[in-house]
């Protein structure tokens, strides 16, 4: 059902999309497009604003926990958290509907570049993108793929993370004597040990901190590369047209998937 969901979330937000592209299009071409991605862009601070409220409760509740605040403070950072995540999900449709017309745009932009070095008669910007060329459909459906192929790269990068997380969080709780008594305390009979005399053993912070951010910065360098040669390797060898099919099926393929 959830999966189903999911699916079914696509429905309006596309039609609405299709709909701003369209009447751009019909009404001042890719000026139009370009002004409408403006216009979304416009927001952009807003956006940013809503999106991160909810890492920054959440972040908040961890540290509350890292300082041993009373279990009511992270109850309330929770709260907080809950609705960022509400409120993420907004600012991520007015990412995802700007980031559809500024690929437009940028497609748009190619297409006149590209023509710049062609004969007249045999520009894209005159003839267009035949659909029924081989190369270019063959390069649409390759297209509509990539970002799948993104996708999992990511997915599994965040897999291995939280698998070396796990694993270090295990070594802990085997190898720091005392962690795991520490570890099932709150708030008040932590202070009530305190009081008594008991030193609480405390996890190594740091080093699930250095997983985390070691497996961001390294995990990102396969699909960064996929991104970034994917065209290039396309236009070299198959040319302009299969690069205007890539770009067309990659575009249309990634709205759906955001």
């Amino acid at each position: 059902y959830g999966l189903a969901l999911g699916y079914q979330s696509c429905i309006l937000p596309v039609i609405i999309i299709a709909v701003i592209i369209f009447l751009s299009l019909k009404t001042s071409g890719m000026y139009g497009v370009a002004l409408a991605a403006l216009g979304m862009l416009a927001n952009l601070s807003t956006c940013l604003t809503i999106d991160v409220y909810g890492p920054i409760s959440d972040n908040a509740g961890g540290i509350a926990e890292m300082v041993e605040f009373p279990s009511s403070v992270r109850d309330k950072t929770d709260a907080l958290d809950a609705a960022g995540n509400t409120t993420a999900a907004i600012g991520k449709g007015f990412a995802i509907g700007s980031a559809a017309l500024v690929s437009l745009a940028l497609f748009g932009a190619f297409i006149t570049r590209a023509s710049a070095s062609m004969a007249e008669d045999k520009s894209l910007a005159t003839a267009g993108v035949n659909l029924l060329s081989p190369i270019v459909f063959g390069s649409l459906v390759f297209g509509a793929m990539v970002p799948y192929w993104f996708s999992a790269l990511t997915m599994k990068s965040v897999g291995q993370a939280a698998n070396a997380m796990v694993k270090e969080v295990a070594r802990q709780w085997a190898e720091i004597p005392g962690l795991c008594d520490s570890a099932g305390l709150d708030f008040h009979e932590r202070q009530e040990a305190r009081a008594n005399g008991q030193v609480l053993v405390k996890p190594d912070y740091q080093a699930c901190i250095e997983i985390a951010t070691k497996a961001s910065l390294r995990e990102m360098i396969a699909p960064g590369i996929l991104v970034i040669c994917t065209p290039i390797i396309v236009g070299s060898f198959l040319g302009v047209q299969a690069v205007a099919g890539l770009l067309a099926g990659s575009v249309a393929s990634s709205v759906q998937l955001a």
